[in-house]
């Protein structure tokens, strides 16, 4: 690289960096957390290749330039080469097989027109459209296979918002839908198990939600944080309290719903101390999905009576109360199709966790086969996770014919032996 181009990425770099509220530190720890498996470099000499890169006197080689790609959650050739997702026929075509997968009609966003035109109102609502058909490949795919395509569409839509002029209340709009996308996408880490890109992208979300004045956004993504902090091993109650609190009762049902299960699981992974608030939130899920009013909005509408039922399961399932559990689990996944295979493979760990406290082997082993049979193609690491965690408990039956063929079944789905 010229001494120019070293100089023009380092700028690159440091105002994504900023732009993602990170510091220097906290984007090396997102590089090694990356390149776990591949790094040599301790963080202090990482730290220090960050600064390096910033000020133009070294540019970044093959091996890092992915790890930063993930970390700002933008495609290496938009981040190295300046080239959005229309001149990458790789990105090209597996995103338009991912939406052939999930039988939607989309073709790339193309951010038409010159620097700083102005747009309206029929901008963002093909943008919103776009973003509803995007949100539905969550339903059939996991993270792996969405997590680039929604980091390239937040990159797009972020750098339509610099780049252009608009109302003030279309500039409103805009920051909403920024927030929103940057959930999803948080969400697709999470799912890919990219936990610190997950982080990133949920403070981005509420800086954009707190921007456009939006609460229930803003309730969503501090939701978002602690999902994501209780699945990293660590407390989320605050957050998740919080989340509800902002919102209060002014919020449409389906995101009061959304975000009192949300509590309602953190408190669940609290430990059995919280099992009132465990009851309370789930309580107040109910309740809010039996209330009318506004319309709720599409991120959220997915949250009905038989989601409210799994995570009644899952937490019952958490606090060692089967009895509570199973039927819960049972009854809502009598309702739930397959083709949502990665979603119906974690209930159905669930499921077979509660029936193993209940003395249910036998059945708890034909549970498991068929989460292992949903989810050992699914492009996400949570189904063989959950596959794990569940075939341990088992193990101790190894001598039960059941349990043996589903131990095997398990060691073929996950890396890792059982």
């Amino acid at each position: 690289m010229t001494p120019s181009e070293k100089a023009r990425l380092g700028a690159r770099l440091k105002a994504e960096r900023t732009a993602r509220g990170l510091t220097q530190r906290e984007l090396a720890e997102h590089i090694a957390e990356i390149m776990a498996d591949q790094l040599t470099t301790d963080l202090d000499t990482l730290t220090d290749y960050v600064k390096r890169w910033e000020r133009g006197r070294a540019g970044v080689g093959p091996r890092y330039r992915r790890a930063l790609a993930d970390s700002f959650g933008i495609p290496q050739r938009q981040l190295f080469h300046s080239a959005g997702l229309e001149d990458d026929p790789v990105l090209r075509r597996q995103f338009l097989g991912a939406a052939a997968a999930a039988g939607l009609a989309v073709t790339p966003w193309s951010a038409t027109g010159q620097p700083g035109r102005r747009i309206g109102a029929d901008v963002l609502e093909q943008l919103r459209r776009r973003t509803v058909r995007l949100r539905r490949l969550d339903d059939v795919l996991g993270g792996i296979d969405t997590y680039r395509l929604y980091a390239s569409e937040l990159a797009a839509t972020r750098t339509l918002a610099e780049t252009s002029t608009y109302a003030e209340a279309t500039g409103r709009e805009l920051l909403s839908l920024l927030a929103e996308q940057a959930q999803q996408t948080g969400w697709a880490a999470l799912d890919a198990g990219k936990m610190s890109a997950a982080r990133a992208f949920y403070r981005d979300s509420m800086a954009a939600a707190t921007e456009a004045g939006s609460t229930a956004l803003m309730g969503n993504a501090l939701a978002h944080m602690s999902y994501q902090r209780v699945t990293a091993g660590q407390h989320g109650t605050e957050e998740a309290d919080g989340a509800c609190r902002m919102v209060g009762r002014q919020a449409p049902p389906a995101v009061r719903a959304l975000l009192h299960e949300r509590a309602a699981w953190a408190h669940a992974m609290a430990g059995p101390t919280h099992t009132p608030q465990v009851e309370s939130a789930l309580a107040a899920a109910r309740g809010a999905l039996a209330d009318s009013g506004e319309e709720s909005p599409d991120w959220a509408l997915w949250v009905d009576d038989i989601e409210v039922q799994i995570m009644t399961g899952r937490c019952w399932t958490i606090l060692h109360r089967p009895e509570r559990a199973i039927p819960a689990l049972e009854w809502a996944l009598a309702r739930y199709d397959d083709t949502h295979a990665r979603d119906k493979s974690l209930y159905l760990s669930w499921l077979a966790d509660a029936q193993i406290d209940a003395r249910e082997v036998d059945q708890a082993a034909r549970t498991l086969s068929r989460a292992i049979a949903l989810g050992a193609d699914v492009a996400s690491p949570r189904p063989g996770t959950r596959v794990r965690a569940v075939a341990a408990r088992l193990r101790p039956h190894a001598a039960t014919a059941c349990v043996s063929d589903v131990l095997e079944q398990a060691r073929a789905m996950c890396v890792s032996p059982v």
